[in-house]
């Protein structure tokens, strides 16, 4: 052999016997620096098998499929019932051991007891939110538990296979491919529990027979906490924690909410086709099955059968819940006869919208808790009205919210507050529409007083008023005016505003009128007065077609009283001065000197009875000093006056420039601006009038309006002038007019 060849041959292979050497002694420290550490925790099963108390658990694991999950790297919270909470839950179950439960139920109760992410108890009432933790916050941590495609009638009752919404339906979106709608499993610990005033009353209203020790998951007490594991966190409970139906699923299991789940179905379900998830099932299981969303409404505050909160974080649904009253048959059925019905032959007659509203005002995107009944609020406002104690017969915490089931239904505002009247009764439904355009929720407020004049629509038809789909493509213009007595109609827009002129005048925002049997005014929505008498009500448009509207019937709601009447309340189309020629015209009326004074003055238009000062849209109150004050002030010297005093008598023509501007002082200085008031012993006050002073400012009266049918005026020289309640309350345009027994003075 050549040395040469040998040397090298002899070179490489110690070359190669050190490189060998070298890769040797690296991975002998690659794997003494990455191997398993001897202080690291073992694993959630082997730490559970070496235990030796959870021997009826880990089979429930073996049949769940889950030693491998449990055994591998992960990152898990896990509450781990000991062998005798599952011995208690297989005595209670009737059932004659853990080798009698199936995978399937194995798998429910393995997966809800198991927790994404690892929670030690400092940790697990902290709300994960996008921007950080933010402590005790949290009362819900999201499992690995979810329901999936499941088996179930459509509306037609054709089975089918469904699978639940996983979002509250925006009109668009319903279901996100991505999620599987996991179920939450509620947690109630201390931290949490103080953040909120909350106590263990509040826990054991929901479970009786556990006791509250300030780590609790649903009715179970945690007995060893924080216990860990190389993929995860245990904790020890004392009973076996079941997977928690929704929501959706409580109702749809429980007879006692049977017919609630048929309104439900009725108006609020449909099944829609689901694509994705139909091919992925027909690839997995090799069937032509098609799979369905069970779809809740749009209109519904949320989702019952959604587990996944409102999502507006990912993580919302650690820190919140819904809630939803449910009522038992009877109540349910007794409600719709009584109230719905009241008016309608049948459910199906009903406006779609009143469904909507009886519904969500059973559904509160909040947990109610069960000592927060009167201050937390529904998605319509409107706090629980429930008793805890009588109201409520059935409490459960669910994987997606609280579920009270009651003996009452929620009394919701729009059926029994005034604005109630006219929904629920579809001979009013003009009314309705109009009063959904802007008042539906002031007058649906039962905690504000009203009065409501309801108008029938045969009463608007016979005024001119239609509804008509034919004017407008804008719903809320669909409206047409044909005068009864002949002229110009008016459609869409132009209609629809002398409309809302009209119901605003029948509705009196702050008072319940509760008798209409003596005489009266009271102010409408619209700042125009009405005036009632023996059941008969006008306002200022009646009296100029000298046809006042009476009462027919008349009814009591939560936040007033409702009259029924014969004709609309009418504003009047004349100015305010035709009203005060009318007054005043009669040589024996007590206006006669003041409208004298009026017409001769050049400010007063006597074609058309306008004013200067005096705007169309405004609002006023004119103070007219009776025949015998107006005699004092010419005698005072207040007026222009022809004689010598105490003789003189009133000077109506042939004036001066000075006594021309006396005049118009005058009648300025009794005119209140832009404030309206009668003797409905409402509204008192130093108010400023049309008189300004050369300098600008303003002039003003005190008016004492404390006492019905009483008012007391106190001019700017501390004089007082006293209505003649018996001539006043003359309506007028957006103004009343009052007969005063002294005149004013500003100076």
């Amino acid at each position: 052999m050549n040395c040469r060849f040998m040397f090298k041959l002899i070179k490489q292979f110690c070359l190669f016997f050190a490189l060998a050497t070298i890769t040797f002694a690296c991975q002998k420290k690659f794997d003494e620096f990455y191997k398993r550490p001897d202080s690291l925790e073992q694993p959630i099963y082997q730490q559970l098998q070496a235990k030796g108390r959870f021997t009826q658990f880990l089979k429930l694991i073996d049949k769940a499929g889950y030693k491998q999950t449990l055994s591998a790297a992960g990152y898990w919270t896990i509450f781990v019932p000991h062998d005798s909470a599952v011995t208690l839950y297989l005595t209670q179950n009737n059932i004659a051991s853990v080798d009698a439960i199936d995978s399937a139920s194995a798998r429910k109760i393995v997966t809800y007891s198991l927790v994404y992410n690892a929670f030690k108890q400092e940790r697990i009432s902290d709300y994960q939110s996008n921007l950080g933790w933010v402590e005790g916050a949290a009362f819900r941590r999201r499992t690995a538990n979810y329901t999936g495609i499941y088996e179930t009638k459509n509306l037609s009752g054709q089975d089918i296979k469904a699978i639940a919404s996983n979002r509250n339906n925006s009109g668009t979106l319903f279901y996100v491919d991505a999620d599987n709608n996991n179920k939450y499993i509620p947690i109630f610990e201390t931290t949490y529990m103080s953040g909120k005033s909350l106590t263990a009353a509040d826990y054991n209203y929901f479970y009786p027979t556990s006791t509250y020790t300030g780590f609790n998951v649903a009715q179970a007490k945690v007995v060893e906490k924080d216990i860990a594991a190389e993929n995860g966190v245990i904790h020890i409970v004392d009973r076996v924690i079941t997977a928690l139906p929704s929501i959706d699923q409580y109702i749809g299991s429980n007879p006692r909410y049977s017919e609630f789940k048929k309104l439900m179905d009725k108006f609020l379900v449909q099944y829609v086709l689901n694509q994705t998830v139909s091919q992925n099932y027909k690839a997995i299981y090799g069937t032509p099955a098609d799979v369905f969303t069970k779809v809740y409404n749009n209109s519904l505050a949320f989702s019952p059968n959604n587990e996944n909160f409102l999502k507006l974080q990912d993580n919302d649904g650690q820190a919140d819940s819904y809630t939803m009253f449910v009522p038992e048959n009877a109540a349910l059925l007794n409600y719709i006869n009584t109230v719905l019905l009241e008016y309608y032959p049948s459910i199906d007659a009903l406006p779609v919208n009143v469904i909507y509203d009886f519904m969500n005002a059973h559904m509160w995107r909040t947990v109610v808790w069960p000592s927060k009944f009167a201050t937390t609020y529904n998605s319509v406002g409107e706090e629980a009205r429930f008793n805890p104690a009588t109201d409520v017969v059935d409490k459960q915490v669910l994987s997606n919210g609280v579920f009270y089931g009651t003996n009452k239904v929620q009394e919701a505002n729009v059926f029994s507050s005034v604005y109630g009247k006219a929904y629920l009764n579809p001979n009013y439904s003009i009314m309705t529409s109009l009063l959904n355009l802007d008042l539906k929720f002031q007058i649906s407020n039962i905690y504000q007083k009203y009065t409501l004049f309801l108008i029938s629509n045969a009463a608007f038809n016979a005024a001119g008023y239609y509804a008509d789909a034919t004017v407008s493509n804008n719903v809320n213009e669909q409206w047409r005016y044909t005068p009864p007595g002949g002229g110009t109609q008016l459609t869409g827009s132009s209609a629809l505003v002398r409309l809302q002129r009209i119901l605003n005048m029948h509705v009196v925002p702050g008072r319940d009128i509760t008798s209409l049997t003596s005489p009266g005014v009271a102010m409408s929505y619209s700042g125009e007065f009405l005036k009632f008498d023996n059941n008969k009500i006008a306002a200022a448009g009646n009296y100029d077609a000298g046809n006042q509207a009476t009462v027919v019937d008349k009814k009591t709601a939560k936040n007033g009283t409702v009259y029924y009447i014969d004709r609309i309340l009418e504003f009047s189309e004349k100015t305010i001065g035709k009203h005060i020629e009318t007054l005043g015209t009669p040589t024996t009326s007590p206006y006669n000197y003041f409208w004298n004074y009026l017409k001769a003055s050049p400010i007063f238009n006597t074609t058309t009875g306008e004013i200067v000062q005096v705007a169309s849209g405004s609002f006023y109150t004119f103070f007219i000093p009776s025949n015998t004050a107006i005699l004092a002030a010419v005698n005072a010297g207040d007026l222009p006056g022809t004689g010598t005093a105490p003789n003189k008598v009133p000077k109506y023509t042939s004036l001066t420039s000075q006594e021309r501007e006396q005049v118009d002082a005058f009648i300025y200085y009794h005119i209140l601006n832009k404030k309206n008031i009668a003797t409905d012993g409402q509204e008192s006050g130093t108010f400023e009038t049309l008189y300004k002073f050369p300098n600008g400012d303003p002039s003003t009266i005190f008016v004492n309006n404390t006492t019905p049918n009483t008012i007391v005026l106190n001019d700017m020289k501390s004089r007082s002038a006293g209505v003649t309640t018996a001539s006043s309350n003359q309506l007028s345009t957006r103004c009343t007019i009052h007969l005063i027994d002294n005149y004013l003075r500003y100076k």
